[in-house]
């Protein structure tokens, strides 16, 4: 059998070597054909360089070769026109072959990772809309509207003054700070002074809003907003204190020692400044350094466009609670008393609202808000987060979601205790039970029930790491990690959390009354 080929221009076919070829011309008598058996033609040569495309560049590369004042319109018009030639006279032709190579189905699953899924995502994309508009039509239908006038403000707000003025009064710890360091700079007062004064200044800046939180009936945002406040207050003062010990430690170890190597050499010289500190107390970072990389200006448009966006998002998550998670936390039982499978089906029906509103509220504070607040004070390390949502284990999600509490971490508590002689598994624990303490604190205090919920909560991530790490190590896949720690955060842990101390509260509600 003979392919026969008896019109068209010059037709090459070249083997895997491009040794061997055949051409095939058309004569300008038109009576004699040329042929050419198909036994000489090798199948892998059509992977690509007999195609339409490929002629097209020959043509093109003809033309710049031999044409250099034709111009782009006669070139694009040679190559279109090799092109649909090749298409017609040659690519399909009923005896070409049609399966040249062994390929798979771009889904098998040695394949799926290397194809683009952009349209598969935006597939879900138009699905998640289209799902989550029937349930808010379909909620609105049974309920009606449930968010109230005075959700965001309201007479009995002004109750909670007590808490404003808390605040406000918060702020003259970092003052007593930065007098306790001046004192320090100019030695007139010893080493460990200074650190019982910074102990004693810390403490009180931490216990005096749990205080005025327990001895007023406020409500409970407002006391969450206070303690929060107060931790990132305690948080920074901590690193203010023990920042300017270690720049003291090295400026007196430059003065003793000379020629010190350059792995301690002091990036800034020691020197307690209040502007400085009041940058820092500002700036969305938890770690105290004299200077930080500064952009160049500020971007006013872009500051009003994510303002906009806050705004927009932050009413969103005040439409899920009180459109969705009130009225499903409001008719549910307590998840530890009663019917358990009934328990089940409300921390699964919570679980969706609840994870629409958690990752609102880190788009919100984490992208937006620290963004906000970097770009006006033109702070330049805007790394507060990294890609947490693709973490294969717990201990890897809690390294990348909270990049400011991460990294404080790290420098005054986890390395500290390494450089102290504390096992690593001891100082991750021990990194583990401070977080816990303050979960619970900005908990626990604004409801004024110490049940150690979120104490529990975060102290089981312990041994989730360790589950987890075991998994990953044993799966050798990304993909299981992942959906486990999808599960345990989502599904299993905050909503079960968010029911134990609705009800307690509840319960203390009726007691009081």
């Amino acid at each position: 059998m003979a392919i026969y080929q008896s019109v068209g221009a010059t037709a090459t076919v070249q083997g895997d070597s491009g040794a061997n070829s055949s051409t095939v011309r058309r004569r300008r008598g038109g009576g004699a054909t040329s042929a050419m058996p198909l036994e000489k033609v090798e199948l892998d040569a059509f992977e690509g360089e007999s195609s339409s495309e490929e002629l097209a560049k020959d043509s093109s590369s003809d033309d710049n070769n031999n044409g250099n004042g034709v111009d782009d319109a006669s070139k694009g018009n040679r190559q279109q026109n090799a092109a649909d030639f090749s298409a017609v006279n040659f690519d399909y032709r009923p005896s070409f072959p049609a399966h040249r190579r062994i390929r798979d189905s771009p889904l098998s699953s040695g394949n799926i990772f290397k194809q683009s899924h952009a349209g598969l995502f935006n597939l879900c994309i138009v699905v998640l809309v289209a799902v989550n508009s029937r349930l808010i039509i379909e909620n609105l239908m049974k309920y009606g509207w449930l968010i109230k006038t005075d959700f965001w403000f309201s007479s009995t707000s002004l109750s909670d003054w007590p808490l404003f003025m808390c605040c406000l009064t918060l702020l003259l710890f970092p003052v007593a700070s930065f007098i306790v360091e001046k004192l320090a700079q100019h030695k007139y007062i010893p080493e460990p002074v200074v650190v019982i004064l910074h102990i004693i200044i810390t403490s009180t800046s931490l216990l005096y809003p749990i205080f005025v939180i327990l001895r007023s009936d406020s409500a409970f945002l407002s006391g969450v907003t206070l303690m929060l406040f107060a931790c990132i207050v305690w948080l920074k003062l901590v690193s203010y204190g023990h920042t300017n010990y270690d720049l003291r430690a090295l400026a007196k170890s430059n003065e003793k020692v000379e020629g010190l190597p350059s792995t301690l050499s002091m990036d800034y010289p020691y020197d307690v400044s209040i502007r400085r500190l009041a940058y820092f107390m500002l700036a969305p970072t938890l770690c105290y350094q004299p200077s930080y990389p500064r952009t160049p200006s500020i971007r006013k448009g872009w500051v009003f466009r994510q303002l906009v966006t806050l705004i927009i998002f932050t009413g969103l998550m005040g439409f899920i609670i009180e459109q969705y998670i009130n009225p499903i936390v409001q008719n549910s039982q307590h998840p530890l008393k009663g019917n358990l499978l009934y328990a089940i089906e409300r921390v699964l029906k919570l679980s969706v609202p609840n994870l629409y509103v958690w990752l609102c509220m880190f788009y919100c504070f984490f992208h937006l808000w620290l963004n906000i607040l970097a770009e006006l004070l033109r702070f330049g390390d805007r790394e507060f987060y990294k890609d947490w949502w693709n973490a294969k284990t717990v201990d890897e999600y809690w390294r990348l979601w909270n990049m400011p509490v991460h990294k404080w971490m790290i420098r005054h508590l986890y390395f500290p205790c390494i450089r102290h002689g504390v096992p690593k598994g001891v100082a991750l624990l021990i990194a583990f039970l401070v977080s816990a303490l303050f979960h619970e604190l900005c908990i626990a205090v604004p409801c004024h029930i110490f049940k150690l919920w979120a104490f529990i909560g975060i102290m089981m991530q312990v041994p989730l790491v360790l589950i987890t790490n075991y998994l990953q190590n044993k799966f050798r896949s990304s993909m299981v990690g992942n959906m486990i720690f999808w599960f345990i955060f989502c599904i299993l842990g905050q909503p079960m959390c968010v029911l134990l101390y609705y009800h307690d509260l509840m319960s203390r509600k009726v007691k009081t009354e």
